[in-house]
């Protein structure tokens, strides 16, 4: 689940592997291993991809179905 929406986010908000990699100050190599599964993020990494994608850790995760984290739900309903 979190590699699929790794992957579909990243081709979504319209940025590159490499540009995730270096954002993350990992190798394309170590990014491409998320998005096919074969690795996961340390929690410090992911926390960084959220916030790199503008969604919830609980997203990635596939724990909840809901895209946008809670502090952008509340600022546009405020």
């Amino acid at each position: 689940m979190f590699s699929e929406r790794l992957h579909t986010l990243r081709k979504e908000n319209g940025l590159t592997a490499q540009f995730m990699a270096d954002k993350l100050g990992l190798s394309l190599r170590a990014y491409q291993f998320y998005e096919s599964g074969k690795r996961e993020p340390s929690l410090q990494t992911l926390v960084k991809i959220a916030d790199i994608l503008i969604v919830s850790t609980d997203y990635l995760l596939g724990r909840d179905d809901w895209i946008h984290s809670a502090e952008e739900f509340f600022d546009e309903h405020q």
